[in-house]
């Protein structure tokens, strides 16, 4: 597909943190397919960045955690660009990946995630489970962007918080 993804025009930051369950998402080298109870917590630091508290269990059942910083791009209010590399080494240029919100619903309830190369996306919810019909609506949208869905991978949620 040769049309670039297209982020939402308007973000409402504050809203949009707090907690969110990955009911879905593309495979990624980093995050273990059999992973259970993924979670993303986003909270507003002082300097304007965001603490991004993503958790959940491995396929052994064993907590993980990883703790990143999202800097909001003040142009693309749907864009934000994340690390997750240790704080004494985030300075470090190109270290930085790009997380795009592709659509929010109305109540911020459900969000898609990905990025412009179309390897990385999540469908977010506010809750462990996605209605079929409102899940159907968001993976159109990523279709529509050119999103190839084949691997999807849609992790189990018991609707535990896991502590790391």
């Amino acid at each position: 597909m040769n049309e670039p993804v297209h982020d939402v025009a308007h973000l409402d930051l504050q809203r949009y943190l707090g907690l969110w369950f990955e009911v879905g998402r593309l495979p990624l080298r980093f995050e273990d397919e059999a992973a259970t109870n993924i979670t993303a917590e986003y909270a507003l630091d002082d300097d304007g960045t965001v603490r991004v508290d993503n958790r959940c269990r491995d396929a052994e059942g064993n907590p993980t955690q990883a703790v990143g910083q999202a800097v909001p791009d003040p142009e693309h209010p749907g864009r934000l660009r994340v690390t997750f590399l240790p704080v004494g080494l985030r300075w470090i240029p190109g270290t930085r990946a790009d997380y795009w919100v592709l659509k929010v619903d109305d109540g911020y309830e459900h969000a898609l995630v990905g990025t412009p190369n179309r390897k990385h996306l999540w469908l977010l919810c506010r809750r462990p489970a996605i209605a079929a019909d409102v899940e159907a609506s968001f993976l159109a949208e990523a279709q529509r962007q050119g999103y190839a869905l084949d691997e999807w991978i849609r992790p189990a949620q018991s609707g535990e918080r896991v502590q790391a």
